[in-house]
């Protein structure tokens, strides 16, 4: 997909304040230190469009983002050892399942993981839960650059001996590598949603 306009709609600490939907979106979700805001970006080929920080932790809602007024991309708060108080880390787990469970416009969530590190416990359990909500998800390897063609292989054949999520998309905001597949693979989320959503196929999720 060639980003032609992208731009940054809301942010939503509450759910209340989630802006009402009215585009497909595709949700990024990742450990504190995934990279997911440089991978945004290199996805949008915008440099400032989400905030990158050296501190991990940055993202503390929901953050939308418009592109093309036809797609959107909805940044999660990062998990696992951000420096938060347990009450706030447990507002953010409140708000992503009550978006994760009422948004119908929802089609996929991008599951990041570190390819240094591979599924922790953290992405396995996000990775079960979106399959018992009947939420498609792929695996994304980010931060590819940093392993041999080899180690990075048998990562991906990691990631495929778990259940639900699609193959993994290795991917590297540093060097653009696997931004054209992961976009064809977006693209494929969508197709997929939109056929089920004319086939009046059921999620659970309540509308939003």
């Amino acid at each position: 997909m060639k980003i032609s306009a992208a731009e940054f709609i809301a942010a939503a600490a509450t759910p209340g304040e989630i802006p009402r939907a009215h585009l497909p979106e595709i949700a990024v979700a990742g450990r504190s230190n995934v990279g997911k805001s440089s991978l945004i970006n290199r996805l949008t080929g915008r440099r400032k469009l989400a905030r990158t920080s050296q501190t991990p932790g940055c993202t503390r809602g929901l953050n939308f983002y418009a592109l093309n007024d036809r797609l959107g991309l909805v940044d999660l708060p990062g998990y696992g050892w951000a420096k938060r108080s347990k009450q706030e880390r447990d507002r953010w787990k409140t708000l992503v399942e009550h978006y994760l469970e009422t948004r119908t416009t929802l089609a996929a969530v991008l599951i990041l993981v570190d390819a240094r590190r591979g599924a922790e416990e953290e992405e396995q359990m996000l990775a079960g839960y979106l399959g018992a909500a009947a939420i498609p998800c792929v695996w994304v390897l980010t931060k590819s650059d940093k392993l041999k063609r080899s180690e990075l292989d048998a990562r991906i054949r990691e990631l495929a001996g778990f259940p639900g999520p699609r193959a993994a998309v290795a991917t590297s905001a540093k060097t653009g590598r696997g931004v054209d597949d992961l976009w064809r693979c977006i693209e494929d989320l969508l197709a997929a949603a939109v056929t089920t959503k004319k086939s009046g196929t059921k999620t659970g999720r309540r509308r939003a």
